[in-house]
């Protein structure tokens, strides 16, 4: 039963070429964000608030547009638009590529996150467009599967780029990997914009609206979806306070890591590559699985994120780098529980045709919080050590999951464990 679903999954032309342009893209987006890490913590020497800015930078533009591109996704050509946002990045990508210093990268980083406000929620929709209901999971579990295969390629071959080229040896390659993945969506690029009729059979779904001055309708008919589906609202508010605390570190392993092993630029990759193959690993073993437990996802997945990153906090300076790799590894398992069950759910338990509005609306929140988070951080690395910093954040996500353990069958359902685990229809078997 497991092969006929993955051997139907692949049968789908759109998919195909869908899954290489968003693996090409990942990989080329984790080659670039290593190059910008390291050259701005190594290579310029920026403080924690100055490299705390990166993500403030980034997240304006999705807290200003994310919503908006959300029902914009949810009404044009999906591939189209990933098409468009593709190439402008590739220009934006020139600008950051000459930037001499902080001030002006921050604004190119801000101008190319723009793009991606956009690229993001038609990803969304356009998977749950071209995907059976009945092989969303696997869909969502090989979408993870490239994003965290990225972060452990990404970082490893860009390692190897920086001590053999440069930072800007790793952006040209992101360049690069977005012209291809342009190239891949040009096949799909005639797929209708309306949603078809099946797209509405949804329980709470509102029908499409047609005609001139209808987006700003579409618009308040996202907020509205959310406020009365409780389990997409409680999975994007438990989504929002664990994403609070993770920010505040997220962009702060080059901080930590250079306190470690001030002279080994390749560790921060090193260690973002055992992250990733800690997900990896775990979204490898729930594709097999073939079936996925709300609350243990999200909250057992937070504890571990939570356990990894305050263990990491408690190395000394000059510990063994396996020993850093293996705590990265144990982040990331967690990490691939958690981003597959949240992405799972808001792709399963979202009427079709709102897919593009609800992940517009969650990408706007997590960016709200990349606006202070960050720099939250930064002060607070300042004001005790990174060390330090770590440990407290680290538990504290700790404590949030073991919360959404104890209350999942308050958050996700209660009584109905075997309903949220269970993705194969009645007759699969």
């Amino acid at each position: 039963m497991s092969f006929t679903l993955r051997s139907g999954l692949w049968s789908i032309r759109g998919y195909r070429s869908m899954f290489s342009a968003y693996a090409l893209a990942s990989f080329g987006d984790w080659f670039d964000a290593l190059a910008v890490q390291v050259l701005v913590a190594y290579r310029w020497g920026a403080d924690p608030l100055m490299i705390a800015l990166i993500p403030v930078s980034m997240a304006l533009p999705s807290v200003l547009f994310s919503s908006f591109a959300g029902t914009l996704a949810d009404r044009v050509r999906q591939a189209r638009l990933m098409m468009v946002c593709d190439l402008i990045t590739v220009i934006l990508s020139v600008a950051v590529l000459f930037a001499p210093n902080m001030y002006w990268l921050l604004p190119f980083l801000a101008l190319r996150a723009l793009a991606g406000v956009f690229h993001v929620p038609a990803q969304q929709a356009l998977t749950r467009r071209v995907v059976p209901a009945d092989l969303l999971l696997q869909a969502t579990s090989y979408n993870g599967l490239v994003n965290q295969g990225s972060k452990v390629a990404g970082p490893l071959l860009g390692a190897v780029t920086l001590v053999a080229l440069s930072p800007q040896a790793c952006i040209v390659i992101n360049m690069a990997a977005r012209l291809l993945s342009a190239l891949l969506l040009f096949g799909l690029r005639h797929l209708p914009k309306a949603t078809s009729p099946q797209d509405t059979e949804s329980p709470g779904a509102p029908a499409p609206s047609s005609g001139a001055g209808v987006f700003w309708t579409e618009w308040k008919e996202g907020w509205a979806y959310l406020w009365h589906h409780k389990k997409i609202l409680n999975t994007i508010i438990f989504g929002f306070i664990g994403m609070t605390v993770i920010l505040m570190i997220d962009y702060q392993f080059p901080t930590l890591l250079r306190t470690i092993s001030p002279a080994d630029e390749a560790l921060t990759g090193q260690v973002v590559a055992a992250i990733g193959a800690g997900a990896v690993v775990m979204l490898v073993l729930l594709n097999r699985l073939n079936r996925i437990s709300y609350g243990w996802g999200l909250g057992g997945g937070g504890a571990l994120i939570g356990t990894g990153i305050a263990l990491l906090g408690l190395s000394p300076p000059g510990s063994r780098s396996f020993l850093l790799w293996g705590l990265g590894f144990l982040l990331g398992i967690g990490n691939g529980m958690y981003i597959l069950t949240q992405n799972y759910i808001l792709q399963k338990e979202t009427a079709p045709n709102l897919v593009g509005r609800v992940f517009g609306i969650q990408n706007m929140l997590i960016s709200l919080v990349m606006l202070a988070a960050p720099l939250a951080g930064g002060l607070l690395i300042k004001a005790a050590s990174a060390g330090q910093a770590f440990l407290w954040i680290g538990s504290a996500m700790t404590l949030i999951g073991l919360s959404g353990l104890l209350f999942r069958q308050r958050l996700w359902g209660r009584g109905s464990r075997k309903a949220e685990s269970t993705v194969l229809p009645a007759d699969a078997s």
